[in-house]
């Protein structure tokens, strides 16, 4: 079959492999808004796309979910809803400010054991390890989690990552937790953000920058306090 594919459409099926598992309304936001009927419009390239064998699709789920073509997972696991989490905790960034050099399900030790944040990417100017907690667990394990990244902060490993800027010294990234629940957790040596969603994250540090201009009070370095973010 003679097909030619558009750059959105190769734009659509890259970000469907990047992200894992995308909703329709999602891919409605992020490609078709600005069209005058952005679902139908969705609709018929998502259908075209997946006739023509460029993705996969779902329909355990209302909207339908898109996959990747060669998707290890099966079209009812319970990982699709993980990947849905991230790609929700991506938009909110968009909503702020588009993030850069994005990784979905980042494994930057190359090796098993080592940490596993759900995404990496650079935000407003500051690089990020986001783990999004979607169930509860308990406070050793998630001190646990912590350990794994304090262990790679003394590997110096993290110097050499491809996106560290070449122009200055290396940055080793904040980790924000993205989960409903406070966890009594702590680092000497990273920076951790505990957060219900982006949006407040936001909200954080615009208070805080505000704080600061005005010289009422004064930002420390440890836990939630310490990251600097370019809010404008």
């Amino acid at each position: 079959m003679s097909f030619r594919l558009s750059q959105r459409d190769k734009d659509i099926i890259g970000f469907i492999n990047q992200f894992r598992a995308v909703d329709r309304d999602s891919l409605v936001e992020l490609f078709f808004k600005q069209l005058k009927s952005p679902i139908n419009a969705c609709n018929s390239v998502m259908v075209r796309l997946y006739r023509l064998g460029m993705i996969e699709r779902t329909q355990q789920y209302s909207p339908t979910v898109y996959l990747p073509v060669d998707a290890k997972i099966k079209k009812n696991s319970q990982k699709i809803l993980h990947f849905l989490s991230i790609l929700d905790v991506y938009k909110q960034m968009c909503f702020h400010s588009m993030p850069k050099s994005v990784i979905v399900e980042d494994k930057p030790t190359g090796r098993k054991g080592g940490i596993e944040p759900d995404l990496f990417c650079i935000f407003k100017g500051s690089p990020f390890w986001i783990e999004i907690q979607r169930n509860h667990y308990s406070e050793q394990k998630m001190q646990g989690k912590i350990g794994l990244y304090e262990e790679f902060f003394f590997s110096d490993e993290w110097k050499t990552l491809q996106w560290q800027p070449e122009d200055r010294a290396a940055i080793f990234p904040s980790v924000i937790l993205i989960t409903p629940v406070r966890y009594a957790v702590s680092s000497e040596y990273i920076r951790i953000i505990q957060v219900a969603s982006i949006d407040e994250l936001m909200e954080k540090y615009r208070s805080s920058a505000k704080q600061q201009r005005g010289g009422r009070s004064r930002v420390s370095s440890s836990s939630s306090n310490g990251i600097k973010i370019k809010l404008t």
